[in-house]
């Protein structure tokens, strides 16, 4: 026996035993996710917050939600209510395989904008550490710029993923005699399924090809490609100016703690990066080696299917927590926002330099270079 079957077998056996548990996993994940992905929009939606970076992230918030609010359903009915992978009227009917169609093409849309918006925000973020301004105009203007980039990668992604709505398309069978199906016996019914894409094989639909080097290159690779190159940029600029600040500027406390701050939004922005790179390269990897070679898709690509789910999930849903844990003024305002914590926080915020005021709708800062961070 080879060992390509060894490892086959092996991943099979692990992707039948994950299965067994993903469906409640990801319930867990995506309605936790939802809350906090909520808590991500009211929190970033705040007058006082809206900044280039936090429209970007507001957009992305929205993209995870739709992602988890379509994976909820998906998950009770295909893995809680019917864990068994194989065909049934019930598990298949026309009614749940056209869920399934759109929950596909809707969840591959919604991916590619979060993959892009996260490259835009790597290079907003790069650009403004880059140039940053005093000026409220230039400011106002890259606010509309950056809401402007928000709805444009929505359209755009809409629109570069028209093939992959054409590619999935349901077939019917015929129960004609008396089948079993998890102990339960069916006769004169029909059920649907997914046609087989062939990935690999010389009679693979042309379309379908089309189709899987399209979402590998423009949803998978050149983001990834585009978030590791911006992104290695905006850790360099970081750097770069914490240097040049430390050696030439005088640096009062107050303003050293903007300096922390900002310093630790760069450092949130490129944990965001990573994660994205962590669940998504591997992913447009195997897709592009999918294509090319027989059987990978049914033997490797399938069987890590529900492992990749869950990564994207949950990359989905930590967001909440990076910026909890690296950002004071999200933290603040969350607090203030749920907590009713707000003069408490009104007067640490004023020792450490800036003042969030409510009732006004604004951020005052006693360093404006520093102040557009999240």
């Amino acid at each position: 026996m080879s060992n390509d079957s060894l490892v086959n077998k092996d991943l099979a056996a692990f992707s039948n035993w994950y299965a067994q548990y993903h469906g409640y996993v990801s319930l867990c994940v995506c309605m936790g996710g939802i809350v906090t992905n909520t808590f991500n929009f009211m929190v970033l939606t705040r007058k006082h917050m809206r900044t280039p970076v936090n429209q970007i992230l507001t957009g992305l918030a929205i993209s995870d939600i739709i992602t988890m609010l379509s994976y909820l359903p998906f998950a009770i009915h295909f893995y809680c209510m019917h864990p068994s992978s194989s065909h049934s009227p019930d598990r298949n009917s026309k009614g749940w395989m056209s869920f399934l169609l759109f929950h596909i093409s809707l969840t591959a849309v919604t991916h590619t904008i979060s993959i892009w918006l996260c490259v835009v925000l790597a290079i907003v973020r790069y650009l403004h550490i880059r140039s940053p301004t005093r000026a409220s105009s230039v400011r106002l203007k890259r606010n509309i710029q950056a809401r402007y980039l928000v709805l444009g990668t929505y359209i755009i992604s809409i629109l570069v993923m028209i093939p992959n709505y054409m590619t999935n398309e349901l077939k019917e069978k015929q129960i004609s005699v008396n089948q079993t199906f998890n102990n339960v016996t069916f006769a004169n019914q029909t059920f649907y399924f997914l046609e087989h894409f062939r990935l690999g094989s010389n009679d693979t639909n042309p379309l379908v090809l089309t189709n899987v080097w399209m979402y590998a290159i423009l949803a998978k690779l050149v983001p990834c490609f585009l978030i590791s190159v911006f992104g290695s940029l905006l850790l360099y600029q970081m750097r770069a100016k914490l240097r040049q600040r430390k050696d030439f500027l005088k640096v009062s406390a107050s303003n050293n703690h903007k300096l922390h701050e900002h310093s630790r939004t760069t450092k949130m922005l490129i944990t965001v990066i990573v994660l994205f790179l962590i669940t998504e390269l591997p992913q447009g990897v195997l897709i592009i080696l999918s294509a090319c070679r027989e059987g990978l898709f049914d033997t490797v690509y399938m069987p890590l299917g529900d492992v990749m789910d869950i990564g994207a999930l949950v990359n989905n849903a930590i967001n909440f927590v990076l910026y909890c844990s690296m950002s004071a003024k999200f933290r603040q305002t969350f607090l203030q926002l749920f907590c009713h914590c707000g003069r408490e926080f009104d007067s640490e915020a004023e020792e450490n330099g800036y003042v969030l005021r409510e009732d006004k709708g604004e951020s005052y800062s006693n360093n404006n270079e520093l102040e557009n961070v999240i």
